[in-house]
């Protein structure tokens, strides 16, 4: 069974709680089955990388680790602030709004 996320892939979104707490970034990857989403440029980790082939440099790269999706909110450009999704019928669509400001997410 999938669980589903309150966030999607290309959300903004703001860091509630740990080390990373108030950085805001995009949602790059969701994985429902973990329960886990990728924030750019929030939850750097160090990767060993080895050259493969030998041509290509390996050493130490600085990437995103996957981190629970329950640490993020999404994040409303228009207040600045951390909400939760209200959602609202666009004519035919149903679309998700700042439940503080009623901006469209």
């Amino acid at each position: 069974m999938m669980k589903k996320l309150h966030v999607k892939t290309g959300d903004m979104v703001i860091v509630v709680s740990g080390d990373d707490k108030g950085k805001t970034g995009k949602v790059v990857e969701v994985s429902p089955k973990e329960g886990k989403v990728i924030v750019s440029g929030v939850n750097l980790v160090k990767k060993h990388v080895k050259p493969r082939p030998p041509q290509e440099n390996g050493g130490i790269l600085e990437v995103e680790g996957a981190m629970y999706a329950s640490k993020v909110q999404l994040y409303c450009e228009k207040c600045k602030k951390p909400t939760r999704a209200a959602h609202k019928m666009d004519g035919e669509k149903k679309v998700r709004v700042c439940t503080k400001c009623g901006a469209e997410l």
